[in-house]
Order: C-alpha cells, then structure tokens, then sequence
C-alpha cells in the first residue's frame, strides 16, 4: 500500500475520531441547557413556584431517561423499521450491551438530550398551576412515545420523512415544534393563571394584567447558557471543520438579528424596550435557525432571524391579550411559531453552496424542498397534537391537571413539595392580583363597615407632663440621604425607616411587559417613623419640607401622632428618659 494511501486512512480514522469525541461533547452541552431552561422558566415566574420548576426540569430529564432506556430509543432508531413509520423495540440495552455500546451508545445519549429538550419546553407554558403528579405523567408519555415516534420519521435512515427528503439538521420541527404545541394544548386545556384576565359578569375578558416574573436576572443567565448550549444543539452532528464553522457562524448570526428586530420592534411600540421580550427573541432566532443551520448562508440567517424577532413578539401579544391564552413564559411564540417557520425557511432560503448542498426556492425556484418541508412539519404537528390532546384530556379526567385556587395563591412550592420558600431568606413579595373575589362581604349584618370599625382615642396628657409625639415622613427613596442629614443637624438621633409601597395623586407611571400594560398603582417610597419630645415638633417639620420639597407630585406626606408612652428595653426606663441616649 502507497504512503499516500496510508496517510489518508489515518487521516480519515484521526477525523472520525475526532468527531466522535464532539459528537459527545455536543451532547453535554445540549444537557448543560437544562439549567437554562430552568433558570428561564424560573426567572419569568413568580418566587413561590421556583422549586416546583426546578424540581420538573430536573424531572424531565430523568424520567425521559427512563422511558428511553426502555422503549424510546428503540422506536426512535431501531433498525428493525415498520414502514418507515415506527421502530420495532429490541431491548439491546439489556440483552446485548457490550454491543449496544459499540453500535448506539453515543445516538443513545445525543438523542436522549434531545427528547429531554422536547419535553422541558412545556414546563414554561404550564407554569405556576399545574400539578406535580400530572406533570410527571405527561413528561413520561411524551418521552416514551409521542417524541420517539415522530424524531425516527427525521432522523432514522428508515423513516418516511427521510426518504423524501425533509431537512431538519438539529430539530426546528421534530424538538421545538413538538414541544410548542404540546404547551399550547396544555396552556388551553388548563387555563389561566388566577388574577391573569379578569371577567365581567357576562364572562368576557375585560382586562388582561401583567404577571412579571421574580428574575429577570435569573431569566438572562439561562438564555445566555441555552445559547452556549445551542452550539452543541446545532453543531454536534457536523461532518467536517467547514460544516461545523458555517453551522456556528449561522446560529450566532440568527439569534443576534432577531434580538435587535425586537429590541426596535418593542422600543418603537412601547416607548422603551422590552428585557423579558428579547431574551424570548435570542431563543426565537435560535429555534428559526436550527433547522436549516446547515443549509442556510449569512443571508438566509439575518433573514429567519429578522422573521423570528417579528414573530415572537407577534405570537406571545396574541395570546395574552386577543385569545387569553396564558403562556407565562412565551413558550408557543418562541418555539412553536419558530420550530414551523424555521422549518419552511429551509425550503425558502437554502443555498445551495452551503455544506448541505439544499436547493431552496430564493435561489433555484424551486418549490419541491419548500412542499416537502410543508408536508413534513404539518404531519409532526398533526401526531404531536392529537396524541397530547388525548394524554391532558385522559389526564384532566382522571387525576386532573391542576392544582386548587387556594394551592395556586399559596404558591406550589409550599403545597406541592413542602417548601416554604425557594428562597428561604427572603421574604415573599406581597402581591396586588384581583383574583376574581370582589363578591366576597369583609363585614356582615346591619351595621355600616364605616361604623363597625372601632375607633382608638388618642390619649390625652395634663399639662406639665413631657409629651410625645410620633413623626411619619413619607418620601422618595432618592430624597433619604438629605433627610436624614437634616434630622440628624436638628438633633434626632435615632429613627427607624422601611421601604414601603404607597400611592397618591401620582397613581405610579404605566409600563409594559410583555406587551401588557403594567399598573404600578404602587410606587417605592422611604417611610421615616421617628418619636420626639426634646426636639419641638415644629422644627422637625419644617427640615422635612426643606429637605424634601422639589414641587414635583409625589414629594411625600409627613403625619403626626401622640404617644402614650416610650419604655426602653435596655434599661427599663419609660418616658422621657427612654428616649435619651445619655449612658
């Protein structure tokens, strides 16, 4: 044998090896994107539910290994293939695993990752109302089956799909859009979160609010790791050093296109832009261009992430606020929406001097790809939906999906997994939802509620006796520092001070999330109570109005009380002498 030919055998055995070992690290880095997944569910939902989004994405993907250990794989990617429509199970796994190692270990584990993805899409969509049982029942039937059945239509050599030559690199129609509408069948089937769209008495929706979820921070981090992530999504299947370069470049360029069309999209419509709306945007970029990452050049990939950053926000206003359907975290506009049109942008826009060799219609006028793309995302649509719709009906009859009015309120932490807080020192944030309860009566009978509430005196004091007085300064949080220095020139020393939430004439500033107008009916302020006895009122009053007054609404409101009596604890020493710091 020639040196040369040699050298090419090596070199060909090198690359394979190569490729095998990123095949792998794909797959790793495909279930790093778990955490974000996690983190973005989390961080768009209110604190009380982040243990029980945590605890179902962690679910995900174990019971999803499960159900592939036992049966999906083997439907999925089975060489024994009934009519290019379902795996025959062989159960290798268990009954030959030295062989199962050297033959399916690694599409083992890259499509395992893959099923998990699926299945995790739907956690946002069902978020803060679901039940935990019925949660792990859905995940383990759309593992087991629903996911395995129509992934082996696109990927198995054997499947139907395959053979007339649909394109899905990575999984804009078999993992995106199949999560997509599952949580759009779940999110209908479902409902509303409580306090979400308030009725009028003839039962139509009369007002839409603005749920804002605990992290917006929280939510960032994990679009950042799934975009990390996606480069493992797209990539791991590449065949070659310029496969895999042409496939990063196109998922950076996607992403980055859709993030800016709805950052202007939202500034130009809202009048400042969106955070929440185009974290979903960099996720909408990635879905559009993972099918066609290989088949697209840098042209086709501005144009699907242009058509995304449109599109998600379009899909997720829809919903909220013309259907009322309620998808917390904006999983059908960024992965259903996005997994179909991905899908036809590949028939659109494939170039055929990409590494995939694709003949799009933009540039050959062809139509044939662009009607096998279109054959090939409806018929996934058409099993995915009608199985699901049949599991959450099964599901909803029997144990039910979801949780009472009162758990919900509470918050699933605390009802579903006995978990006062995931955030255990921190206190909950008070919440300003209408649930819906206006009918409810607080007092009952005859008497008026003006007058059956009881009314405290205020104590009086005789003349000679040193008095006390209470101060409450209502201010801005930027106007503290100046009013405590003016306190402490006039000789307070001592005050205790909290940050509250109030309203006035201001009636707080209109903002929007997510498209929806958010009433903050509550503003921040400093709340400053101090007593004084020593230092005449008078004066007290008036370094306040100094320190505060800007002529502007919303300066604050200063309220005076007496006071009976000040004991301090230290010393035991009550009137005027517990309020001297005098050793």
């Amino acid at each position: 044998m020639a040196a040369e030919e040699i050298m090419e055998i090596v070199a060909e055995s090198v690359t394979s090896e190569v490729f095998g070992v990123w095949f792998l690290i794909g797959a790793a880095l495909v279930f790093f994107m778990q955490a974000g997944f996690a983190m973005v569910e989390t961080g768009f939902t209110r604190a009380k539910n982040a243990g029980n989004i945590i605890m179902k994405n962690l679910m995900d993907f174990c019971i999803g290994t499960v159900m592939f250990v036992f049966l999906g794989f083997s439907l999925m990617m089975s060489e024994d293939y009934l009519f290019g429509f379902i795996g025959i199970p062989n159960l290798n796994i268990f009954s030959d695993f030295n062989g199962f190692i050297q033959g399916n270990a690694s599409s083992f584990v890259f499509n395992l990752v893959f099923c998990a993805t699926a299945a995790t899409i739907v956690s946002g969509a069902m978020a803060e109302r679901t039940k935990f049982a019925s949660y792990c029942i859905y995940s383990a039937v759309i593992s087991l089956f629903v996911y395995p059945v129509e992934a082996g239509w696109v990927w198995n050599s054997k499947g139907w799909l395959v053979q007339m030559g649909f394109h899905d690199f990575a999984g804009s129609a078999a993992i995106h859009s199949v999560g997509g509408i599952t949580a759009l069948i779940g999110a209908m089937i479902e409902g509303p979160r409580l306090g979400k769209y308030i009725k009028d008495k003839a039962g139509k929706v009369k007002k839409v609010n603005a749920i804002p979820g605990h992290s917006i921070t929280l939510g960032a981090l994990g679009c950042f790791i799934l975009w990390f992530g996606w480069y493992g999504f797209n990539g791991a299947a590449a065949w070659s050093g310029s496969s895999l370069a042409s496939i990063f470049l196109t998922t950076t360029i996607a992403p980055a296109a859709a993030t800016c069309t709805t950052l202007i999209y939202t500034w130009v419509k809202n009048g400042k832009p969106d955070v929440s709306m185009c974290l979903n945007a960099s996720l909408a970029g990635l879905v559009g261009i993972t099918a066609g990452c290989d088949a697209l050049d840098a042209f086709g990939s501005i144009i699907v992430g242009v058509v995304s950053g449109i599109l998600v926000v379009a899909v997720v206003e829809i919903l909220d606020l013309k259907l009322h359907i309620d998808d917390p975290v904006g999983a059908v506009g960024v992965h259903l929406a996005n997994g179909v049109w991905g899908t036809l942008a590949v028939g659109l826009l494939a170039n055929p001097q990409a590494p995939a060799g694709l003949e799009g219609l933009l540039y050959t006028g062809s139509a044939k790809l662009l009607g096998v793309q279109s054959l090939g995302i409806a018929a996934i649509l058409v099993w995915t939906a009608a199985l699901m719709t049949i599991v959450f009906l099964i599901i909803n009859k029997t144990i039910g999906l979801r949780v009472s009015a009162e758990e919900e309120i509470r918050g699933l932490d605390s009802t579903e997994h006995g978990l006062p807080s995931a955030y255990a020192d921190f206190a909950p944030a008070v919440e300003s939802l209408d649930y819906g309860f206006e009918g409810a009566e607080a007092v009952a009978g005859e008497i008026p509620a003006a007058e059956a509430v009881p009314v405290k005196k205020v104590p009086t004091f005789t003349e000679g006796t040193p008095k006390f007085t209470k101060i409450e300064i209502v201010c801005k949080e930027s106007r503290f520092e100046t009013l405590k220095g003016a306190l402490m020139n006039i000789g307070i020393t001592g005050m205790t001070v909290s940050h509250v939430l109030g309203c006035g004439i201001q009636k707080g500033k209109p903002e929007y999330y997510r498209g929806v107008q958010v009433e903050a009916n509550l503003l921040p302020k400093i709340q400053v109570d101090i007593v004084v006895s020593k230092v005449p009122v008078q004066h007290v009053i008036d370094a306040a109005k100094k320190a505060l007054y800007t002529g502007h609404i919303g300066d604050g409101k200063i309220f005076i009380y007496d006071v009976e009596n000040v004991v301090k604890v230290r010393t035991g020493e009550e009137g005027y002498d517990a309020l001297q710091d005098v050793e």
